[in-house]
Formats: structure tokens, C-alpha cells, sequence
């Protein structure tokens, strides 16, 4: 991880917290300390100094949401760990590794989502209290325990479907120990479900004349139409390595709205 948020200045950094401490899998935690059970959803009053209607990170701007209701959202989740552990999180609370925990970019804090691991159906329920994480299309980031719950520490980041819960909006527990499975969720994988948009057109020759530009630039664009729109991808891709090396290539070639999607 980069320790550059720790150079920002002191309110913006208490502002970010951890977040933008990138994919934060640390080494040398205790498994005996991590959480079994999921964050409990209950209401709660909003945070007094989590939610500014806007803030500005490495240039880009922020907008907190009014109301996360009915929110869902897929994507990569990455985790954060010891480096950060006992320090303020965005929303003035310490970090614990060992609780179920999570950060987010734009959620009203604080907030209780579903994490559910497309590798392996496995879900978990997270508190959001902090903001991040900053790196490319990462859209969550988990504390330790809740990483380790839906197995996904060894391999730093996964793709997910978060999805924000209420009181009494628990899932069903699979087994006696709390692993919980997604069964309404097909499983998806890096190797074919992981993508990048580059656009979505009206006009089939615009996609196709981007289609073409990419091919010169040695990428394998791949072109779907729902008769309306004509959309312009690019993958699958195998890791999330190669996922970010691809988004810095397109962004080289000016392409700085290409975003991940996950095939549904």
C-alpha cells in the first residue's frame, strides 16, 4: 500500500481515512481475533463529520449520496489490514481489522451492505465507516475479517455485488459457522465475467470506428448490441492485475470513461 495519504494535509486525510490506502493485505494477522458473525443492521444516525456533500481525492471529485436505499453496485472489492489498524477511520471511529468493517467512495456513512464474492457465492455483511478506496475501479474496500469470511485474502481482490441491507434484512445462514451463501447470484469469475466498457453507442459506426482504433492499439475490443445501443468492450480479463493495466492503457489513449462492468 502507499503511505502517501498520510503526506495530505491533517483534515483531509482524517476526511478519506483509510480507504485510500489502496488493496491493504497486510501480513501477520491473528486468526484467532477475526469476527465470525456479520455486522448486525441497525438504524443509526448519519455521521457528523463522514458525510460532506463533496470531497476531492487525487483530483477527482465526490459526491456523498442523500440516501442509500435500494443501492447495488458490482465491481472489484479489494481489503485493508494491519498498516491501518487502530487509526481514524472517515468517519472519526478507529479501525478495527477484526470487525466486519468496510469503506466506500460515496455511501451515506454510516451504512450496512452485502458483500457477496462472484468468485464463490460467499456474502457477508459489512458496517461502511470509512471512505475509499481510491484506485482505479476498486468500489469497496474490507476490513480483514470480512475479507477472510468470503475467502478472499489470499488473492487481494475479487469481484463482488454489493448491495445495501436494512434491519431484519439479514440473509439466511447456510451453516452453523456463518458461511453464507449467495444462491440467487450466479457465480461469476476474472477469467470470463470481467470486463471494461469503453462506450456505448447509438450510431453502430461510431462503435465500430472504435472498435477499429483499438484493434491498431493491440487490444481485442468486443462489440454487443441490444438494438438500441452498440456497446464497446474490452476482456475478459484473468486478474485484477491485468484488469488496471489495461484501464491505464485505455486511459493512455484517451478513453478516461472506460469503467469495469461484471456480465450479469
Amino acid at each position: 500500500m502507499s503511505g502517501g495519504l498520510w503526506r495530505w494535509p491533517v483534515a483531509l486525510a482524517m476526511l478519506v481515512g483509510l480507504g485510500a490506502g489502496l488493496a491493504g493485505c497486510a501480513s501477520g494477522p491473528s486468526p484467532d481475533r477475526v469476527a465470525t458473525a456479520d455486522a448486525e443492521p441497525r438504524a443509526e444516525p448519519p455521521s457528523r463529520r463522514g458525510n460532506p456533500s463533496s470531497y476531492t481525492v487525487h483530483g477527482k471529485r465526490y459526491h456523498v449520496m442523500a440516501n442509500n436505499a435500494g443501492f447495488r453496485e458490482r465491481g472489484v472489492a479489494s481489503w485493508y489490514g494491519n498498516k491501518f489498524h487502530g487509526r481514524p477511520t472517515s468517519s472519526g471511529e478507529p479501525y478495527d481489522m477484526y470487525k466486519m468493517t468496510a469503506a466506500h467512495k460515496t455511501l451515506r456513512l454510516p451504512a450496512y451492505v452485502r458483500v457477496t464474492n462472484l468468485d464463490n457465492g460467499k456474502s457477508v455483511i459489512v458496517r461502511v465507516n470509512d471512505r475509499g478506496p481510491f484506485v482505479d475501479d476498486r468500489i469497496i474496500d474490507l476490513s480483514y475479517a470480512a475479507a477472510h469470511k468470503i475467502d478472499m485474502t489470499g488473492r487481494g481482490t475479487v469481484p463482488v455485488e454489493i448491495e445495501v441491507v436494512g434491519p431484519g434484512q439479514q440473509a439466511d445462514r447456510s451453516d452453523s459457522r456463518g458461511n453464507w451463501q449467495a444462491a440467487r447470484l450466479p457465480k461469476a469469475g476474472w477469467d470470463e465475467d470481467v470486463l471494461v466498457q469503453v462506450g456505448a453507442f447509438r450510431d453502430r459506426d461510431n462503435a465500430e470506428a472504435i472498435g477499429a482504433r483499438l484493434r491498431r492499439a493491440g487490444l481485442s475490443p468486443i462489440s454487443h448490441s441490444d438494438g438500441r445501443l452498440t456497446r464497446v468492450r474490452v476482456g475478459p480479463f484473468a486478474s485484477a492485475a491485468a484488469l488496471d493495466a489495461a484501464l491505464e492503457r485505455l486511459r493512455e489513449l484517451g478513453f478516461h470513461d472506460a469503467r469495469m462492468v461484471v456480465k450479469k
